[in-house]
């Protein structure tokens, strides 16, 4: 049997992923964790950012594992291969998005979270996803990416991480809701998660490894 606090981890992630973490309502969370005190949230977790970094506490322990397993994997590459670190994060995000109802409710809510400017991340927050061994994937990419691109700056490398990381949060996710919707009019075919998997590292890797532009050039074509 749940516990009062499982419960409303539960329910708060299905509340943050189908509503969003800030539009999700608390009461409403509560109330489907089957909770008739209205303070339970603050109870138990302080604060809705509490409540998130629970929610990401849920899932830090695999995905610690399993990333640090393929960077152990992807260290052993040149110094300029960042597809094979853009494998860790595209692996183990499909992975946890394709375990459970709830990987894929935290799938949707670290898309979001991918959004949003890491400076206003609360501490409470940060540390779950320091736990998560992300901080250490990026910090590879980040300095593989400027090895591997002629001229690429950092301040061009960060743009790109960044719509990067989007991109493969979001196709994820999208994916998730297809998969969830599967059968229903209207719904579109979706590729075997393997083929899904590859096809995505490839993308999201093109994307950090396109040469830099010249100043002026695209503008005169």
């Amino acid at each position: 049997m749940l516990t009062t606090r499982q419960r409303l981890i539960q329910a708060a992630a299905q509340g943050f992923a189908d509503h969003g973490i800030q539009a999700a309502s608390l009461v409403e969370i509560t109330r489907q964790a089957g909770q008739r005190n209205r303070g339970a949230v603050h109870y138990h977790f302080r604060s809705r950012e509490g409540l998130l970094a629970a929610i990401l506490d849920e899932h830090a322990d695999f995905m610690a594992v399993r990333q640090g397993e393929l960077l152990a994997r992807a260290m052993q590459q040149p110094d300029d291969d960042v597809t094979s670190v853009i494998e860790v994060i595209v692996r183990t995000c499909v992975e946890v998005a394709e375990s459970s109802v709830g990987g894929r409710n935290y799938l949707k809510i670290v898309a979001e979270l991918a959004e949003q400017d890491p400076a206003t991340y609360t501490p409470e927050v940060k540390a779950a996803l320091v736990r998560s061994g992300g901080y250490q994937v990026y910090a590879v990419l980040m300095k593989r990416a400027l090895e591997a691109v002629d001229g690429l700056d950092e301040e061009v490398r960060d743009h790109r991480i960044l719509q990067m990381t989007s991109f493969v949060l979001g196709s994820i996710a999208r994916r998730v809701r297809s998969l969830d919707s599967a059968g229903s009019p209207g719904s579109r075919p979706q590729l075997d998660t393997a083929r899904f998997v590859e096809d995505l590292i490839a993308m999201a890797s093109a994307m950090l490894l396109v040469p830099v532009p010249v100043p002026g050039v695209a503008a005169s074509v």
